[in-house]
């Protein structure tokens, strides 16, 4: 009968999913749990009800990605990108391009956007917004939250950007205009090229230290020069260098033109 290698070799092969990518403890955790409170007790027979129920496969999916989201999440980093990071990035342009990685329900597009709408009106951004699960994309673009999503949303922006209703929040539709939702894979899908600002947070935690080698090298060729990564608070980079890049503050890269020296 089949084990966790089995199984998420049948995952990649069928749904074109690497899970080995991921850390195996945390991971093997999760789907064990989910399988387990389904009613299998091996990879086998959950692998076999996961390609006939649409329902349970959605649920896999829902969990094996991280959809743990919030306006403003970590208010701090988010004052540092208001008052330092966004006047470096517009100092020399008033057209810039954003890319928010692995957006989960789209709380941070949407931040990013409200940011710019109150603090830079007169700078045309693009954003684009993208992750691996299209149902989680989808809740996304309908921008419907409630209060616990709010929660370090200050109240005048509440009622600016959001219309109340049924018991939740929906975003105003004029603040979606400059967002493209875009499902991608950041350890297979080819990334877009010259960003101002990438975003990508609190998910590289979740990778063998290998893949998160390749994400960070990748993600800094994304970047235009001088352009900043705006990682998670437990995703810190020790030797930034390594990517071409250089600490700007706390949990902020920015990109260098100066190649790393060679340890040859």
């Amino acid at each position: 009968m089949w084990g966790y290698t089995e199984f998420i070799q049948k995952i990649n092969d069928t749904y074109d999913i690497d899970l080995s990518l991921y850390k195996e403890a945390q991971m093997k955790r999760r789907i064990t749990s989910l399988r387990n409170k389904n009613g299998y007790d091996n990879f086998y027979f959950y692998y076999k009800a996961l390609t006939e129920d649409r329902n349970l496969l959605s649920e896999f999916f829902d969990r094996i990605t991280i959809n743990v989201s919030e306006f403003y999440r970590n208010p701090l980093r988010w004052n540092v990108l208001h008052e330092k990071v966004f006047p470096i990035l517009i100092k020399e342009k008033k057209e810039i391009s954003i890319w928010s990685a692995a957006c989960s329900t789209g709380e941070e597009p949407y931040s990013i956007a409200i940011m710019l709408r109150e603090h830079f009106p007169e700078v045309k951004a693009t954003i684009l917004a993208t992750d691996i699960d299209e149902t989680i994309l989808n809740k996304a673009k309908q921008g419907i939250y409630d209060s616990k999503a709010l929660k370090d949303l200050p109240v005048h922006k509440k009622s600016k950007y959001f219309v109340y209703q049924d018991d939740q929040y929906h975003i105003v539709e004029d603040l979606k205009k400059n967002i493209t939702f875009k499902k991608h894979d950041l350890l297979k899908d080819a990334y877009p090229s010259r960003m101002d600002l990438i975003v990508c947070r609190n998910v590289l935690i979740y990778f063998t230290e290998e893949a998160k080698e390749i994400v960070y090298e990748r993600l800094s060729d994304a970047l235009n020069e001088q352009g900043v990564l705006f990682i998670g608070s437990t995703e810190q980079i020790f030797n930034p260098s390594q990517y071409q890049l250089s600490s700007l503050d706390t949990f902020f890269y920015q990109r260098n033109n100066i190649a790393p020296v060679s340890n040859k």
